[in-house]
């Protein structure tokens, strides 16, 4: 999307640190925050990327591998609740993105699920008369696996199927024409924070006669989400993000209860199957969403999931949103009104309805200006080309956060206190 620049003029401060010192105190959220080990004087707001850890996972994990792995060894399949762990995490998980029970399961990586949703819905596409539909569209600013997934999945079935890139969400109702079978979408940009109209995407696919997949890493636990409502058809996300999960934490994948006799998965692992200790040579899918699952799952990063969704049952997605918005906008009124005389650029949505839950500047010397940030406590991230992100987790963002962090990016571009030769980690 466009660049916006910022005012080049000295605004007056509308908002006091006093200010949002009085909003946290008001702030029925508020509580929230104790539940999470944050370090004492970071601001953290990379959440967008890795959530926080919540403070009850230590103790989870401790007892995962010292009691049910370590005591109970292999009999914590059943005792434990081990086996049935992806389903049950998928129902508490579900009303947070408008699913109904028995419709997700929480499951191996973003990149799998995604690859497992876009083949079913080419094969629902093919069994269902429509073999000649062999285009999937995606924007070209998508999250690069998700590119590279549905370019890989592409070309391993060498019949004809392409992938079609648009490069503005202006241009994606045109692309989405008699020849598409697929659009898969990431609902909030992971560069920018737009947001896009899922219902009216997913209703113009259906038009045109396609399905509509929904990558909703950057929306899961931060954004409401109403999938049946929006008419989606499949949709995959992280947990490590919003949703806290912890550093690689599975994923999930919705296939909602129309779908799930004619979803097969092109990954057909004895998880997935209708009586896995049979043993029997052949595949038989298991009735309902466990026809998603593939192999023997992850199961202690999958109970730390849990750790993450108890916080959430604690408040609502109304509540959370209204914060986000509530900081969002206080976070681009102090940038706009203190870092007047910088040469940033917003392109993160204004509009509410396009915005999720991050903020993101462009800066000439963005990189350098993220490594000062992060040396100095405020933790966000850098995504090329010249973006610095700023995420915002409700559950335990603060307001004075966002004035601290502010206060302290004016300080380092005041004082040109950044390093343009900076090296670059492995992730930035």
């Amino acid at each position: 999307m466009q660049s916006i620049p910022l005012p080049d003029i000295n605004l007056p401060h509308s908002t006091s640190r006093d200010d949002c010192l009085a909003r946290d105190a008001q702030d029925r959220l508020a509580p929230l925050r104790a539940q999470f080990d944050l370090p004492a004087g970071l601001i953290y707001l990379d959440g967008n990327s890795l959530g926080a850890r919540p403070s009850a996972a230590l103790a989870r994990a401790q007892e995962v591998i010292a009691q049910e792995w370590g005591h109970c060894l292999i009999r914590s399949w059943n005792t434990a609740g081990w086996f049935d762990l992806p389903r049950r995490l998928g129902d508490r998980l579900a009303p947070l993105i408008g699913a109904q029970q028995g419709e997700v399961v929480v499951t191996d990586s973003t990149s799998l699920n995604l690859f497992k949703a876009l083949a079913a819905a080419l094969r629902m596409q093919a069994e269902g008369g429509a073999a000649q539909r062999r285009v999937l569209v995606t924007e070209r600013g998508n999250f690069p696996t998700d590119i590279y997934m549905a370019q890989g999945l592409a070309d391993w079935l060498a019949r004809g199927y392409s992938l079609r890139l648009v490069d503005s969400a202006e241009e994606l109702p045109g692309a989405i024409d008699a020849g598409c079978a697929v659009v898969l979408l990431t609902h909030v940009n992971y560069r920018t924070g737009y947001q896009h109209d899922m219902a009216a995407l997913s209703r113009h696919a259906h038009e045109q006669g396609a399905l509509s997949v929904w990558d909703l890493a950057h929306s899961a636990g931060a954004v409401p989400l109403e999938l049946h409502a929006a008419g989606a058809d499949l949709a995959v996300g992280c947990t490590y993000k919003y949703l806290n999960g912890g550093p690689g934490a599975p994923a999930f994948i919705w296939v909602p209860r129309r779908h799930q006799g004619a979803f097969v998965s092109p990954l057909s692992g004895w998880w997935g199957h209708a009586a896995p200790f049979a043993m029997a040579p052949g595949f038989e899918p298991v009735a309902g969403i466990g026809r998603a699952l593939c192999g023997t799952q992850p199961i202690v990063s999958l109970a730390l999931v849990e750790c993450g969704l108890d916080v959430f049952e604690q408040t609502s997605m109304a509540a959370l949103r209204a914060k986000s918005l509530a900081l969002t906008d206080l976070f681009i009124e102090l940038v706009e009104t203190r870092c007047a005389s910088h040469p940033l650029a917003l392109v993160t949505p204004r509009e509410h309805a396009r915005r999720g839950s991050q903020v993101s500047f462009t800066h000439p010397h963005g990189y350098a200006v993220m490594q000062a940030l992060i040396g100095r406590g405020v933790i966000g991230d850098y995504r090329e080309p010249a973006i610095m992100r700023f995420g915002f987790t409700p559950l335990y963002t603060s307001f004075t956060d966002a004035w601290d962090a502010v206060e302290i990016l004016r300080q380092i571009l005041d004082d040109k206190a950044y390093d343009i030769g900076a090296s670059r980690g492995a992730v930035t």
